[in-house]
């Protein structure tokens, strides 16, 4: 070891330097499509209201909720477990967190709905709704009140209803801007997209936007609903979801599934159209492989099956639903819509499910691959792997199915040492849960 040998080489400096430029604008391009994962947290799930029906207690209301239906239905962990079917082990500890969530943060991720939600309304009902919904995500954050992550869903950018889409959007930005700085969790949503071109559009539109307020360039991002065919499809045989990711400009910054919308195109019947039928996974395969490496999140669709009447009915819900989420988080699908407060308790238990019953392998699995703790491998993991299973970690830490003393406990790491792992260089969006 560190002995001189000498190497024989054939080929001239030159080639090296000739190859690394031929490559330059290569490299720069990959570096600028496929930046990895944003170290930005990722919401769980969306809440959908219409902007009509929204109030200043909409979160806690829904959190009140499905604390209600736990406490009919469910009442303790054992019971709650029969009808979901979670592993003893798991029961008390995803009960618990549950409860607790709903109490603390019920949503992650409110979208104020202006689009199907809400309809068409006069213009003067709208312009009055986008003033309403400025004021009360203005007021929340200020109090405390709101969930890490809020915003609008506007009209989308087809002909018919374009002008009236740009205008809810330039009320409800101006508002929030006229009473201080935009929240760091704003989240705007642009639906039924057809065309990479109205995807340009709407960067275009945040573009101006800042311009006219004059504030820092890209500092508005949204996200892209995929429930259209061509966004699948383009008429030239290519898949469209990566050009619509490029036509953002780097502003995308998650891809949305409708289950609904996107399931009606393609014909299926009303009493098929779900969140596990073949051409809804045909899409998100399609849409998983486009954001790949991009720093773009995605989100599964939603069930139009809601826990209500008898307690069988209830459970029967809640069984489908919490099945749904579980298939979505198996295919790398972590977040998803909720449309009814009583599908909460069953997307936090699939959620914390999912990491609590895998985290002792992956935290072990890391303390091999980093050497922690004396740990011995019994699986010889790739860095990619090694990304993987801390990108998995940090969403539980960040969803409060883990804590940190847990994960460091049986990594011998602390979120730091994951994030460097996960190749997140900032600091995470939004505060983890405790």
């Amino acid at each position: 070891m560190g002995e001189d040998v000498d190497v024989a080489t054939s080929l001239a400096k030159r080639v090296s330097e000739d190859l690394a430029a031929r490559l330059a604008p290569v490299d720069a391009e990959l570096a600028r499509r496929y930046p990895g994962e944003r170290a930005a947290r990722q919401p769980v799930h969306t809440v959908y209201v219409p902007a009509d029906a929204v109030t200043p207690t909409t979160v806690r209301d829904w959190g009140d909720q499905a604390l209600d239906m736990l406490d009919r239905y469910a009442p303790d962990a054992a019971s709650f477990a029969s009808v979901l079917g979670l592993a003893p082990q798991l029961a008390g500890p995803v009960y618990e967190r549950v409860r607790a969530k709903l109490e603390r943060e019920p949503v992650e991720d409110l979208r104020i709905d202006f689009e199907d939600g809400y309809g068409v309304r006069t213009e003067a009902e709208e312009d009055a709704a986008a003033v309403r919904a400025a004021r009360l995500v203005r007021a929340a954050c200020d109090d405390g009140t709101a969930p890490p992550y809020v915003g609008v869903r506007a009209k989308c950018m087809e002909a018919g209803v374009r002008d009236r889409g740009i205008r809810t959007l330039d009320i409800f930005l101006t508002g929030l801007s006229d009473a201080g700085a935009l929240p760091d969790g704003l989240v705007l949503t642009l639906p039924k997209v057809s065309h990479p071109e109205q995807v340009a559009a709407m960067a275009q539109l945040c573009a101006e936007f800042e311009a006219a307020r004059e504030l820092p360039a890209g500092r508005l991002g949204f996200e892209i609903q995929i429930e259209t065919t061509q966004s699948i499809l383009g008429p030239d045989g290519r898949a469209t979801v990566a050009l619509m990711i490029d036509a953002a400009g780097g502003r995308a910054t998650s891809l949305h599934y409708g289950t609904f919308d996107y399931s009606a195109a393609c014909g299926v019947s009303a009493a098929h159209q779900a969140m596990d039928h073949p051409a809804a996974d045909h899409a998100k395969a399609v849409m998983q492989t486009a954001a790949a490496g991009t720093g773009v999140h995605l989100s599964d669709g939603s069930t139009n099956i809601v826990p209500s009447g008898p307690q069988e009915q209830v459970h029967e819900a809640w069984r489908h639903h919490h099945r749904l989420v579980q298939r979505s988080l198996a295919r790398a699908y972590y977040q998803g819509w909720d449309m009814h407060p009583g599908h909460l308790p069953t997307r936090y238990a699939a959620v914390y499910a999912f990491y609590r019953e895998g985290m002792e392998r992956a935290a072990a699995r890391l303390a091999a691959y980093t050497g922690s703790a004396g740990a011995d491998a019994a699986v010889m993991d790739e860095p990619a792997t090694a990304r993987a299973l801390s990108n998995y970690l940090l969403r539980g830490l960040d969803c409060g199915a883990l804590s940190p003393g847990e994960v460091a406990g049986h990594s011998g790491l602390t979120r730091a040492d994951l994030g460097r792992l996960a190749g997140r260089t900032e600091e995470a969006q939004g505060e983890p849960a405790p």
